[in-house]
């Protein structure tokens, strides 16, 4: 049993013998009787917690930054109406900093044997799974003095997906890869292309396209067009040690990994190719393969919403040979991983052959803005010498870039918002050259 404040209020002031003018105890009693019976009334009519009937239902899922709505069904099989304050709790990051109070608690009447619904708006800050805590209710009687207080536990659980913000540069890759694909052969040939189909010759047109037998055929000059081969294989690889941890503004190097991998991926599917991810640290830690076009973006955006980066250092043996266990003939493997010195040079380096002696490789790396706005600073004293420090940054990050290049590695190399749209860029040029 709890007390409200306003009870417990009452329930002192009446305890006080002041300005009672019979000092025995039978006067006090005389006078606590009727409140002490409106008390045990209120109480008695107050319905009973442990008895509710609770049941949820609701979304499953939400992308990071929208809303989820979980529905809870209040069942009163009592035989007093229920008169209530529900609150229904869940860890602080469902909601934004400030919200949670309002969103969570409810005030509801249900009367005799009737159900009544509440919904519980959640706005996730992270991404991964978020579980139902418990329920807790807090029946009044019609007085309000007392009150009748119990917990439930009704599972539940919300995944919280990437939130592809990348998206918008889908239409604008699309674009470009129909424009790939309506390329002629001196624009696009090269051991990766195919035969697509003839055209009539347009001023501008390389000579060395044009059809010689089909002109002779008819009363106007072909060419032959080509197309980029399809069904390639890509590997989408996440680091997930503990570089991918670092935050770059508000949200971990993951995430913006994570963001330019959904967006290649799907790109990737449009024109054809296969898409199979593997996040590693010094395990597996997800594992995607052989999904169809129209299943590719689901399962991936499922796969990647529990993933955190871990705080141990990459095995970068075992990702290799993971890597190569995963894509068993040639692929374009794309692995997102940081461009520090030790990790590459220590880690990566040393196995980067056994990578591109077979496949044709590409390293994604997420930038930080802020060491671009450091190297422009100027003004004062810190500011130069905050300058002097991300110019060396910045060099030591080329030169690392500049090393794996000449292993024949791709390298992009950008800031989260450009990091999506520049790899997109990457990839559609490796076609365009015939590389995958």
């Amino acid at each position: 049993m709890a007390l409200t404040g306003r009870a417990a209020l009452i329930a002192a002031l009446a305890s006080v013998p002041v300005g009672i003018w019979d000092p025995s105890w039978t006067g006090i009693l005389a006078v606590n009787a009727p409140l002490a019976a409106a008390c045990a009334c209120d109480f008695a009519l107050a319905a009973p917690v442990r008895r509710l009937g609770l049941t949820r239902s609701g979304d499953t899922s939400a992308r990071l930054g929208d809303t989820a709505d979980v529905t809870l069904t209040v069942t009163n099989p009592s035989g007093r109406p229920l008169r209530a304050r529900l609150r229904d709790a869940w860890p602080p990051s469902s909601w934004q900093p400030g919200t949670e109070t309002a969103a969570s608690r409810h005030s509801l009447t249900v009367p005799v044997g009737e159900r009544r619904r509440v919904t519980t708006r959640l706005r996730p800050t992270r991404r991964g799974d978020r579980q139902a805590d418990r329920i807790t209710i807090r029946s009044y009687g019609p007085l309000g003095l007392l009150t009748r207080q119990g917990t439930h536990r009704v599972p539940w659980t919300v995944r919280v997906l990437p939130p592809f913000t990348s998206r918008k540069h889908l239409p604008s890759k699309l674009s470009r890869l129909r424009e790939l694909d309506g390329r002629t052969s001196v624009l696009t040939r090269g051991e990766g292309t195919e035969f697509d189909s003839l055209r009539e010759y347009v001023p501008g047109d390389d000579t060395r396209s044009i059809d010689w037998r089909a002109t002779a055929r008819h009363s106007t000059v072909a060419v032959r067009t080509w197309r980029p081969e399809r069904d390639r294989h890509i590997l989408l690889v996440l680091d997930t040690g503990r570089t991918s941890a670092g935050r770059v503004g508000d949200a971990p190097r993951l995430d913006a990994s994570m963001d330019a991998a959904l967006l290649l991926a799907a790109l990737a599917s449009r024109a054809g190719d296969r898409v199979d991810l593997l996040a590693y640290d010094r395990r597996v830690r997800a594992l995607l393969q052989g999904r169809t076009a129209g299943d590719l973006l689901p399962s991936l955006v499922n796969a990647m919403a529990s993933l955190e980066p871990e705080l141990v250092e990459t095995d970068a043996r075992g990702l290799t040979a993971t890597a190569l266990r995963s894509a068993p003939r040639r692929s374009l493997i794309v692995l997102f991983t940081t461009l520090d010195a030790a990790p590459i040079e220590e880690g990566l380096l040393p196995v980067l052959p056994q990578l591109t002696q077979r496949h044709t490789v590409l390293v994604a790396s997420v930038a930080d803005p802020h060491i671009s706005a450091m190297a422009e600073a100027r003004g004062h004293t810190d500011a130069v010498y905050e300058a002097a420090a991300a110019a060396q940054a910045q060099s030591e990050r080329r030169h690392i870039a500049d090393q794996l290049r000449r292993h024949g590695v791709t390298v992009v190399d950008a800031t989260p918002d450009e990091l999506p749209p520049a790899l997109a860029d990457a990839y559609l040029e490796l076609k365009a050259a015939g590389r995958l």
